[in-house]
């Protein structure tokens, strides 16, 4: 874990605790979905993709070519709460999940 004065490294753990809890969970995908898939006006994308394929290759894959390129961090994030819709009534849990989630919105959002 990065010390608790690095935001950004904070921020990169909690990416990378993201992965880790997709791929447990089984639920990370080797190829992205089709260009047309991004085009959703819609919120998390969520008329043309898995809550979970957007946190892959939206949220997760934004937020490392932020890090990457040290651009400024999103100074709000509420994508727990979406996580927590999602799994309501699923099989997998994604309780581990849900807690990076809030994590980085913690983190995001304090600035």
């Amino acid at each position: 874990m990065t010390e608790s004065g690095d935001p950004i490294g904070q921020v990169a753990d909690c990416l990378l605790n993201i992965e880790m809890e997709l791929r447990q969970l089984g639920l990370w995908e080797s190829e992205p979905p089709p260009e047309e898939a991004f085009q959703s006006a819609q919120p998390f994308c969520i008329d043309t993709l898995e809550f979970t394929q957007w946190l892959q290759f939206v949220f997760v894959a934004r937020m490392k070519v932020i890090i990457e390129n040290d651009h400024p961090l999103p100074s709000a994030s509420g994508i727990a709460p979406m996580a927590e819709e999602h799994f309501r009534g699923r099989a997998e849990s994604g309780n581990r999940l849900v807690r990076e989630l809030e994590a980085i919105d913690r983190l995001l959002s304090e600035g």
